[in-house]
């Protein structure tokens, strides 16, 4: 069997995951619904054959994936387009979920990526925090405010990423693209050293644990603008997560140093659209005084007044653009109430 046919025949369908489970045909997400793509159910020597091709089209060692059972890592294929593959093993054999990625940079008017949200990249320092769910999109915007900044302005960006999914030319930028685990050992150790290279922007991919977030608020305090992601949704629940990482006797004055460093946190959720596809909501959050004194005063249960009062500042609560997608037309009454926040205040406001 060849992995490029499979891959051919989901990218014709729009595919943005392939999954090969031993057991069951391969499937394909296509606008957010889990469909088959042929009827043959994969073998786990199939699967594991496939796994081999792909590892020789990336110029890749299986090592990884065959000593920890776990393997991460983007490839191209010519012809055809930019794959980011997730091998692991389950119940003794192999099994793996592929994402596509476009060759060319998302255009954020196509993807419904509100202008405040872009607009981000004027921004000169400071923390800007992409969150949500897995799948929801987060990478999508991030490349898109990089993209910006990359034709907007000039400067050395440098993105530290597990695996690196969107390539960016350069433009006005010099653009310095890190794979984790490739290119350096870890997210905390390649922050640390790209605070020698002279950036101006520095993307990184995940905030993902105490060692890697401490480094990063040190990083901002240095200057620079930095751009990350969580897996959180809501302004109010992604400043708790960072702060609950540190001790409780470093906490206070964690939140005075995110108080001054934070300059928007963007969530965002992909639901389901009544034309069969799905459509971002957007939570976008501006730090202004109010915000910086509710997160100094531990008061961040107050935040969501500020964002649906801020709406002349340009923010806006994720209700409330779930709100306007539902009388839009542009998704139903019950996917409003399931993806709410608070859903007995949507029911009443609809």
């Amino acid at each position: 069997m060849d992995y490029k046919i499979l891959l051919q025949a989901a990218l014709d369908r729009e595919a943005s995951d392939i999954f090969l489970i031993p057991g069951s045909p391969t499937c394909a997400k296509i606008k957010g619904v889990l469909l088959p793509v042929d009827e043959q159910r994969l073998l786990p020597p199939q699967i594991f054959d496939l796994l081999k091709d792909i590892y020789s089209q990336a110029q890749r060692k299986m090592d990884a994936l065959l000593e920890t059972g776990d393997d991460d890592f983007s490839f191209s294929v010519g012809g055809l387009g930019r794959f980011r593959l997730n091998a692991f093993r389950q119940r003794g054999s192999y099994a793996a979920v592929l994402r596509c990625v476009s060759y060319d940079m998302p255009d954020p008017v196509k993807l419904h990526i509100p202008k405040q949200v872009t607009d981000l990249y004027s921004l000169r320092n400071g923390l800007v925090l992409v969150t949500g769910s897995a799948g929801s999109g987060k990478s999508t915007t991030l490349a898109c405010i990089v993209d910006k900044i990359n034709r907007e302005r000039t400067g050395h960006i440098i993105t530290l990423e597990d695996p690196i999914e969107f390539l960016h030319s350069h433009h006005k930028c010099i653009v310095s693209q890190r794979e984790i685990k490739q290119d350096t050992v870890s997210y905390a150790s390649a922050l640390r050293a790209a605070l020698r290279q002279s950036p101006n922007v520095i993307l990184l991919g995940e905030m993902r644990d105490f060692e890697t977030i401490q480094t990063a608020m040190t990083a901002v305090e240095t200057g620079q603008l930095l751009l990350s992601s969580l897996h959180t949704l809501g302004a109010a629940q992604t400043i708790d997560r960072i702060i609950d990482v540190f001790p409780a006797e470093q906490q206070q004055q964690v939140r005075m140093q995110f108080s001054l460093v934070i300059r928007a946190i963007i969530s965002q959720q992909l639901i389901p659209s009544t034309d069969g596809g799905v459509v971002p909501a957007f939570e976008i959050m501006l730090t202004n005084t109010a915000i910086q004194n509710m997160i100094r005063e531990n008061k961040i249960y107050q935040m969501d007044n500020v964002i649906h009062a801020g709406q002349s500042e340009g923010m806006i609560s994720m209700d409330a653009d779930i709100l306007r997608l539902y009388r839009e037309g542009k998704i139903t009454k019950e996917n409003a109430v399931l993806y709410a926040i608070n859903p007995e205040q949507m029911r009443r406001r609809m």
